[in-house]
């Protein structure tokens, strides 16, 4: 790396040491240290000074400071206490640096944008809350303007997976209904320390704004999903059984043969449009 670069260019997380800190396997911790990876995160991420920037999962800090630098305003989420200080401890001084220290299952984000706009929400994800802070994402998405996430490879494969593959699935339809998925680069296990042993990719998710598909009750749609989804190798008439009144069922407007995984997102809409007029679902 060039060192005469500006630190507005170069991703000054990497020339900084890194704290002296054991990763945790009960949070799911492997740290970004490698430097041209950092360099290409923040340039997918082109952050801009007057944006409201939310880092989930700082660690060490190795997108934190290019972040700041970059945004001029930086707020990050660590549930690490130890990690926590060391930011708090690094940044002093900073009044554009905020860190909330928790848990961001527990965050609510329609209240970090109270005021400020709508929200850009970045990190390197812990593999084991993935999942969940996706979907816990999803439902404050009218406040988040776009996310661009470090995953595990297969996570980043399923949330951009097409009908008829192998890694379309729940999770391909819920997140491809709400948002625009764009995989943006995969990183090697040795960005990492401690490497993991599965590759990782960044990907970035943005809502839709207006939706390309015609509005239904969300609820529904996110129980018919699941339920179609439930029992991969069976077919969708013993899945969407439960949900459906039997004659109703046998006039939905797909093969009832078929599994869930081939039909696309626009079939499950259109099911959920159905399902609504058919009454309330248990």
């Amino acid at each position: 790396m060039n060192r005469d670069r500006s630190r507005a260019e170069a991703p000054a997380a990497a020339q900084e040491l890194p704290f002296q800190h054991r990763a945790r396997k009960r949070f799911g911790q492997n740290f970004l240290h490698d430097a041209q990876v950092i360099d290409r995160i923040v340039r997918a991420i082109r952050p801009a000074p007057g944006q409201t920037v939310i880092e989930i999962g700082p660690g060490q800090g190795a997108l934190t400071t290019p972040l700041l630098t970059a945004c001029g305003a930086l707020t990050v989420i660590e549930i690490d206490r130890d990690l926590a200080g060391q930011l708090r401890q690094r940044h002093a001084g900073e009044p554009a640096f905020t860190l909330v220290e928790g848990d961001v299952l527990d965050q609510d984000f329609a209240a970090m944008a109270a005021g400020l706009g709508n929200l850009r929400i970045v990190g390197n994800l812990p593999y084991n809350i993935s999942t969940p802070l996706l979907f816990h994402l999803l439902k404050q998405r009218a406040f988040i303007h776009d996310m661009v996430f470090m995953l595990q490879r297969e996570v980043v494969e399923r949330l951009a997976a097409a009908p008829d593959s192998e890694a379309y699935g729940r999770l391909s339809v819920m997140m491809q209904y709400h948002c625009a998925v764009e995989p943006l680069f995969n990183v090697p296990p040795g960005a990492f320390t401690p490497a993991p042993k599965v590759d990782s990719a960044v990907v970035r998710l943005t809502p839709h704004r207006p939706s390309p598909f015609p509005p239904v009750d969300e609820g529904l749609f996110g129980k018919l999903v699941k339920a179609a989804f439930s029992q991969r190798r069976k077919t969708l008439r013993n899945t969407l059984k439960p949900l459906f009144p039997a004659p109703r069922l046998e006039q939905l407007p797909v093969d009832l043969q078929q599994r869930a995984e081939t039909l696309g997102v626009s079939d499950y809409v259109r099911l959920a449009g159905i399902l609504e007029q058919c009454g309330p679902v248990e």
